[in-house]
This record gives structure tokens, C-alpha cells and sequence, in this order.
């Protein structure tokens, strides 16, 4: 569904209402059918709203909102931006599986962003040569498959590795901001960026004007997790920022895969940590990737788990039958719904992945290869 000019200029201009957020616009829009509507409505109606308050319907009648809203499609305009809401078939397809998907979402580029194979390539912003050479190495493996974004951060460091490696294999590559597209950030950055936008793109959730602030990039970082099929981080310390998106997307239930690195190397702490409590899978090339993804040889892999499937015990059919009607299923509920023991379960799960039939993923939860 694309929306008209005048929608998106109120949608906007309920964006800039302080303290609303993304999920009690969509409530409102959904409520009073429009942006319009709810920007429209009269003081007194806003406050008889649930969860509403003084503050907010304050500022939903603050004027300014709709001086901003104009400079920001004035902008949008001379600088031939997209703006994405959820009903736009543009909008990152992946992301509104996530309860925290923004309404809005400003872009700036070429690339499709709903492609087959979104993949996130982060890490630390003071890489080792081994990290440049482990991104390298593994884009370009990835040159060799089709239908791929490169995802990733615009950051110093394994981001702006991947990004330029993306760049040299003809991959697109797309770089979340944690700002506005009025600017760059870091300004090194700034010719890497151009060259993107003939190759890739720019993606950010926040306005022209919005200001490079430390607390923009977690939720930069959600989205570079959010729109991806999964997240590979390539070094980062215990404290790195990589970490938190690779928590983001295990929250998501998203892929995770992680390189392993020395023992005493901090810049490898933090991915070695990830491995070790099975929050990453490992992988040392684009291969394991491949396989981890399934992605690789899948003709050979269906008729083979097809093979396997004719010689399951009742007690795994059963399990097959419940996590195919759902993209991930808990273990408290497939014992429910199975009424086996919690160690005949246990031992089922195992024997499915060990047969490379089901995955398993982070907080017991469960789902079809």
C-alpha cells in the first residue's frame, strides 16, 4: 500500500510528537483510522484515551509538530528519499516480525531491501588485521551466491570493512544510521556512503535534523538486526556494541554467528563468549555460513531430510507436526502438547538435531530446519 503525500506529512508530524513512540502511533492511527485524525482531534477527546496523559496529548496539539513535519518533507523531497511505513510493500518485510518496528523508516538508495539473503556483517570499531581479513574472505565467498544484501552499520572499523568489501564483490550493501540523512557519520565515511548509494543504500528511522547522539545507535543497531537473516560478528570485545545487536537478533530469534578468535586476544573476547554460552554459532568461513543457513546444497538437503522423516518414532512426528505450524515453538509447550516426560523430550529434540531437521534456538524455544 503506498500512502499519499498528505498522510506521510501527518504521519510525520505524529513522529515528532514528544513521548508518543512507535507502537502507541500505530494505536492511535489504527483508532482514529489516519495521522490526521489523531492530530486533528480535540484536546479533550485525545485525554479521555487510555495510556494517554496531559503530556502527550499535549504534545500531539503542539503546533510544531507540523513546522518540523514541513522542513522534513521539504527535505525528503530535494534529496529524493523514500519514506517506508509498514504497509508499504518496501518497508523491510523481515522487521515487522519484530514488536519494535518503527512506522517509519526514511531510505536512500537503490537496493531491494526485501531480498532472500539480508546478512549482517558487524563487529568492533578497532579490528585486528585477522578481523580484516576474516570480512574479506567471508563477502567475498558471499559474491558467489545470489540475491544477498550486505548489512552493517557505516561504523570505523569491521563495518566499514564489509561495506567496502560488498562494494568491490558487485554485492549491495546497506548502511543503517543512528541519525538523520542530512549527514554522515563518522564524516570519514562520507565518500563510502556515496558510493553506496549507487550500490546499495541508506536506511535510519530518525529525521533529517535528528542529532548524532550516543543513545541513537541501539536502536540503529535493533534495526541492522531486525531487517537481517542473520548477524555475523566478526571481533568485538565483551563490551562491544556488536554484542548488543547480536543480543538483539537472538531476542528476535534471528540467526547469530560469531568467528571464534585466540584465547588472550580481547578484541575476540566477546565473540568467544557469544560461542561458548550458545548465543553464536561458529563459523570460520562462508561455507559453515552457507550451511548454517541452509543455503547450501538445499535440493540435496530436502531429499535427505525427506529420507530421514519416513524413519521418525511417533513421539518425533509429533514434535515435526506442532513446530511446522509455527515459526518457533517453546519446549514448556511442545511438552504440553506432546505430554512426554521432559527427559523423553529432551532426548527427541536431540535426535531431530542431530538429523539436521529442527534448530535450536536461544531460551528453549525450537524450530524446523
Amino acid at each position: 500500500m503506498q500512502h499519499s503525500e498528505e498522510d506521510i506529512y501527518h504521519r510525520i508530524a505524529l513522529n515528532f510528537a514528544s513521548g508518543i513512540g512507535h507502537k502507541y502511533a500505530a494505536a492511535l492511527i489504527e483508532g482514529f483510522g489516519s495521522a490526521k485524525n489523531v492530530l486533528s482531534a480535540p484536546l479533550k477527546q485525545l485525554l479521555k484515551i487510555e495510556g494517554m496523559g496531559e503530556i502527550r496529548a499535549k504534545a500531539i496539539k503542539d503546533p510544531a509538530v507540523f513546522d518540523l513535519a514541513e522542513k522534513e518533507m521539504a527535505f525528503i523531497t530535494a534529496k529524493n528519499i523514500k519514506v517506508l511505513t509498514q504497509e508499504n510493500p518496501d518497508y523491510p518485510q523481515r522487521f515487522l516480525e519484530c514488536t519494535d518496528a518503527p512506522q517509519l523508516l526514511f531510505y536512500k538508495g537503490i537496493a531491494n531491501l526485501n531480498k532472500s539473503k539480508n546478512i549482517a556483517v558487524i563487529g568492533t570499531r578497532k579490528n585486528t588485521e585477522y578481523g580484516q581479513r576474516l570480512t574479506n574472505d567471508l563477502i567475498d565467498g558471499l559474491s558467489k551466491i545470489q540475491d544477498v544484501n550486505i548489512i552493517s552499520g557505516l561504523a570505523h572499523g569491521i563495518d566499514t570493512i564489509a561495506h567496502k568489501a560488498a562494494l568491490k564483490n558487485n554485492l549491495e550493501t546497506i548502511g543503517v544510521l543512528g541519525h538523520g540523512l542530512n549527514t554522515i557519520y563518522p564524516s570519514a565515511n562520507r565518500n563510502l556512503a556515496k558510493e553506496m548509494l549507487e550500490q546499495g543504500g541508506l536506511l535510519t528511522e530518525f529525521p533529517a535534523e535528528s542529532k548524532v547522539e550516543k543513545g541513537n545507535f541501539p536502536a540503529r543497531n535493533r534495526i541492522v538486526a531486525g531487517i537481517s537473516d542473520v548477524t555475523i560478528i566478526v571481533e568485538s570485545d565483551i563490551k562491544g556494541g556488536a554484542l548488543i545487536t547480536g543480543y538483539i537478533a537472538n531476542s528476535y530469534n534471528r540467526e547469530v554467528a560469531a568467528f571464534p578468535g585466540r584465547a588472550y586476544d580481547a578484541k575476540s573476547s566477546g565473540t568467544n563468549m557469544m560461542i561458548r554460552k550458545n548465543l553464536a554459532s561458529l563459523i570460520t568461513c562462508t561455507d559453515d555460513l552457507l550451511d548454517l543457513m541452509g543455503w547450501q546444497k538445499q535440493k540435496k538437503q530436502a531429499a535427505v531430510q525427506t529420507q530421514l522423516m519416513l524413519h521418525l518414532s511417533d513421539e518425533e512426528k509429533s514434535i515435526i507436526d506442532i513446530l511446522q505450524t509455527k515459526d518457533t515453538t517453546h519446549a514448556d509447550e511442545l511438552q504440553k502438547r506432546t505430554s512426554l516426560g521432559s527427559s523423553q523430550l529432551a532426548s527427541c529434540l536431540l535426535t531431530l538435531e542431530m538429523q539436521g531437521l529442527i534448530k535450536t534456538l536461544p531460551g528453549k524455544h525450537y524450530r524446523m530446519n
